[in-house]
């Protein structure tokens, strides 16, 4: 019977002169953090437990202090979607309905600039998180009708509204680029939930 001490190997570097020496065994890779998107403990709650927010919660209703065409959507917006990651109640209701009511008027508002920033913001906030995609799927009867309009619309077309000239954007590219993101990062269910809105859409992913 062999001894304890003749069945003990020693842990050495991996790659090293002294991994090929007997009774060694070489060490495993670090371990290492996830790298997952924490949850909660977002600039989010810190703004909303601050008060800093232009907004009141009613019998779970969210209700805005201020108009809409004076709330400064590049600075609120994706605060607003931060918020998709918390889970507790009342941040994740009011994150998800503050952030959809200022994507529908925002988009509703037709002016060229607003909407085409605006699609570029939800293009971004929607792949900056792998939560964000899949949150916005229940809101889709909100914030996409106005896509609609606007998915027909280039810079060939003489559609009557010139969105063209505004940097040389093409905003129905720009609307089929956002749909394409919204279905790629909203889960199963995306494609079906645009496709119901947006009759026309046709999805990008491979079958």
């Amino acid at each position: 019977m062999k001894s304890l001490k003749s069945r003990t190997k020693r842990i050495v570097p991996p790659f090293s002169s002294q991994s090929r020496q007997p009774n060694t065994v070489v060490a495993g890779p670090p371990r290492t953090r996830s790298c997952q998107t924490p949850i909660g403990n977002t600039a989010f709650r810190r703004y909303y437990d601050r008060g800093d927010f232009m907004l009141s919660v009613d019998s779970g209703r969210v209700m805005w202090k201020t108009p809409f065409e004076k709330i400064d959507y590049h600075h609120y917006l994706p605060i607003f979607f931060d918020g998709l990651r918390e889970i507790a109640y009342p941040y994740r209701a009011v994150a998800e309905r503050g952030a959809i009511d200022m994507l529908k008027n925002a988009l509703n508002t037709g002016h060229p600039d607003v909407v085409i920033a605006t699609l570029k913001m939800i293009q971004t906030l929607v792949t900056s998180a792998d939560m964000v995609g899949e949150a916005l799927v229940p809101y889709y009867r909100q914030i996409l009708p106005p896509l609609n309009v606007y998915k027909n619309l280039n810079k060939n077309t003489g559609d009557g509204i010139d969105y063209a000239q505004y940097q040389q954007e093409d905003i129905g590219d720009l609307v089929n680029n956002t749909l394409e993101i919204l279905e790629r990062h909203g889960g199963a269910h995306a494609f079906i939930n645009i496709k119901y809105m947006i009759p026309t859409y046709e999805s990008s992913m491979v079958n």
